[in-house]
């Protein structure tokens, strides 16, 4: 995945140490032939199928960069309809020793136009799912997704859509 040129000048500073950036995930809807599908990208560093995530620019709106990596990662055209989720990720580390943790914004967004493909070579396939037939995906995917499709008017701050017990 490329390092976008901020985040490569603040590691030159602060080594593999904690990063705390912020992120924007877009799940993607649109009514397909036999109901509603969602868009995911298979990512080229792991192979896994997501949603279209990125890091937002210093000084970019969240939403606009929902919008923008969608157009990056897919080449497809999205509306943002609303906030869905806006949560903290468990640390993530890379395998380069890299350590971020993010502030994530999951917005719900609807697809307005382009067949996807994977444009910009962070994911190795695009394209829509039906909602009863997606392929597996991690725990922090599917968490996003489910979110989304649970299509709660509020947004969902931290980890509050879940139950007292841990249940959904």
């Amino acid at each position: 995945m490329p390092i976008p040129d901020f985040v490569r000048e603040l590691r030159a500073k602060v080594g593999h140490s904690m990063l705390w950036l912020s992120g924007a995930s877009a799940v993607i809807l649109r009514d397909g032939v036999r109901g509603p599908e969602t868009l995911l990208v298979r990512r080229s560093d792991d192979g896994q199928w997501s949603p279209v995530c990125g890091i937002v620019d210093p000084g970019e709106d969240p939403h606009a960069a929902a919008i923008r990596e969608a157009a990056e990662e897919a080449g497809v055209e999205i509306a943002v309809e609303r906030l869905a989720w806006l949560n903290v990720t468990e640390p993530v580390i890379y395998p380069n020793g890299d350590v971020t943790q993010y502030i994530d914004h999951t917005f719900r967004c609807r697809w307005i136009a382009g067949d996807p493909v994977p444009a910009d070579g962070e994911a190795t396939d695009a394209r829509f799912f039906p909602l009863d037939a997606l392929p597996p995906m991690s725990r922090v995917y599917a968490e996003r997704l489910e979110v989304v499709l649970a299509d709660r008017v509020e947004a969902v701050l931290g980890r509050d859509w879940l139950g007292r017990d841990g249940t959904r």
